[in-house]
């Protein structure tokens, strides 16, 4: 079976926010997006008073296109993962946005917490390398060819 017909993905490209404070974490997750041909686009903030800014196209944000898809970092300063995520569903206009949690943490509490806020998936960082790049490529596969993703509110 082949991903959908390419001519489908040129009337929408897709928008994904990542939301990662390690700046070695967030060029390495962009970087192996990217080199699995995941050519979208991608935008980084680095916690979550500004992933909420973001979706909410507040101050500087203003002009952001809405994402179709976040990948969110758990352990973050100012506001963690758990708590943007409690507020995007908590967000008539943002509850349907699929929220990816990409974390280093492999704590059940942790895995339990970001399902019962509805997380559509946890994905645990795989420290070695290419495990990695391995992850990302098939997270990009999967998220960004394969899924039906619902459509942008305003």
């Amino acid at each position: 079976m082949t991903p959908p017909d390419d001519s489908l993905d040129a009337k929408r490209k897709i928008e994904v926010l990542l939301v990662e404070d390690s700046p070695s974490d967030a060029m390495l997750t962009i970087e192996a997006l990217r080199e699995g041909c995941v050519t979208e686009r991608l935008h980084h903030v680095e916690d979550g008073v500004e992933a909420l800014a973001y979706l909410r196209r507040e101050g500087k944000y203003s002009d952001a296109r809405r994402p179709d898809v976040v990948l969110l970092d758990l352990n973050m300063p100012r506001k963690n993962g758990h708590e943007v995520l409690k507020e995007i569903r908590a967000d008539d206009a943002l509850q349907f946005l699929p929220v990816i949690v990409l974390t280093t943490s492999d704590d059940e509490r942790d895995v339990l917490e970001a399902y019962g806020e509805n997380a559509n998936c946890y994905i645990t960082k795989p420290v070695d390398l290419n495990a990695f790049v391995r992850a990302m490529r098939s997270l990009g596969d999967f998220w960004l060819k394969w899924v039906t993703l619902p459509p942008r509110t305003v």
